[in-house]
């Protein structure tokens, strides 16, 4: 078997890697990546990255909705007529950040690397696939494993003369959310590597000064503003800020996955505590309860590195105010601005004149919260212990090498560079 990485090799993103036996082959994601807005300098415009062109393919596998990972597949399948096998969670959500993307395209002045006719074919060609069950596809047994990474995100294990583990975006630790990843015997192991060489902290420690800040933020009379990804990390905050007793909303396009959760709870940690923190959170729905979400104390709201969506509209109102806060639960991108204002103290907003920005300085409060749906440096290391193959590929990141050096002597490691093909 030879498998060949077509993007997110030694890189977070734009993942898509083929396996190929025989006369068949799989693709294994099909994802492109998003670079952050550069907002000091206007002739730097957010861009997709790609990954290879894809050959011809029958078979597609998705581990889960997030663009980096899914966003060239409706193309694929309108070229191909690729059949594309996910759990239903992560097929109801995919269409969604689908069309998504075609709005962010024209948002920001980029071509699409789909049309809407695309992702139509797409999903006619959608096969659901189940957390234990097992279909056969191109020869081999594909079973799918829960990822631990978001609601629906799945890992497939893929029986043939030997047995191999493609895990996608893992996490071993269990959140709020969703229970973490179970390790998988397999004689061959491709496995993310995202957090190599980082510790995350202490997680229940994490989210109690998590908590902390917003009472501080509230009782002091600010508001507590908290930008997030619509798909996971929406959620997870709401879960964990629940049981406040404060005026709380939520905004942007994590209500439509919120519901789309709630429609298939089995994929949910507790199914419960989703549902109280749908009714603790109004829902920005109108215009006047957009009003009245002006005045609350705690905003959840997209997008999650601050370069669009309505979190601008809340921190443009209190900018001014030292008591309120933006308060952020993940990773700012270079050039982001999110970043800018961790770093600078600014954002960048539109002016009057279509295309054009300015900087506006923020004087409210900042601070980041390491709420991660990642496995850290320990835990993959753990996870591949466990799962005790003889050969290691290492994808998805950076600084893979730092896992590999501490895998000598245990079992093969391999760091295949994109457009490399490697036989396992």
């Amino acid at each position: 078997m030879k498998i060949q990485f077509l993007g997110g090799a030694e890189e977070v993103g734009r993942l898509g890697m083929l396996m190929k036996h025989k006369d068949t082959s799989i693709l294994l994601e099909y994802g492109f990546k998003i670079n952050a807005k550069d907002h000091l300098d206007p002739t730097k415009k957010k861009a997709p990255e790609y990954p290879m062109p894809c050959p011809p393919v029958d078979h597609a596998l998705l581990t889960h909705c997030h663009i980096d990972h899914s966003g060239m597949l409706p193309k694929i399948c309108s070229e191909y007529n690729t059949r594309l096998y996910a759990t239903p969670l992560t097929i109801n959500v995919s269409e969604l950040l689908f069309y998504d993307g075609l709005k962010v395209a024209e948002r920001e002045g980029y071509e699409p690397a789909y049309q809407e006719e695309d992702i139509e074919v797409a999903m006619r060609n959608f096969e659901p696939i189940h957390f234990g069950q097992t279909i056969d596809l191109a020869g081999f047994e594909v079973k799918a494993h829960s990822a631990g990474h978001v609601p629906g995100a799945a890992m497939y294990e893929i029986r043939g003369q030997k047995t191999t583990l493609f895990t996608g975006d893992l996490n071993t630790e269990t959140t709020r959310l969703v229970y973490g990843a179970h390790p998988v015997k397999c004689d061959n192991l491709i496995i993310e590597s995202t957090y190599a060489g980082r510790k995350q902290r202490d997680r229940l420690k994490e989210e109690a000064r998590f908590v902390q800040k917003v009472k501080e933020v509230v009782e002091r009379g600010g508001k507590a503003i908290i930008p997030c990804f619509a798909v996971g990390r929406m959620q997870e905050v709401m879960l964990i800020l629940r049981n406040l007793k404060y005026d709380m909303w939520v905004d942007g396009m994590g209500k439509t996955v919120n519901r789309m959760y709630l429609d298939m709870p089995e994929y949910l940690r507790n199914e419960k505590d989703m549902k109280y923190a749908k009714r603790v959170f109004n829902e920005v729905r109108t215009a006047s309860t957009r009003e009245r979400s002006m005045k609350g104390e705690v905003i959840v709201t997209t997008s999650g590195m601050l370069d669009g969506g309505p979190v601008l509209r809340y921190l443009m109102k209190e900018r001014e105010n030292r008591k309120s806060a933006v308060l952020i639960p993940g990773y700012q991108a270079e050039g982001s601005n999110g970043r800018m204002l961790l770093d600078k103290g600014k954002i960048a907003v539109e002016t009057e004149v279509i295309g054009e920005k300015e900087l506006v300085d923020v004087k409210c409060e900042t601070q980041v919260f390491d709420l991660s749906a990642h496995a850290d440096h320990a835990e993959l290391l753990a996870f591949i212990r466990a799962c005790d193959p003889e050969k290691v590929v290492f994808m998805h990141g950076d600084n893979r090498q730092l896992l590999a050096d501490e895998l000598k002597g245990e079992m093969e490691t391999f760091m295949p560079m994109t457009g490399e093909e490697l036989e396992l």
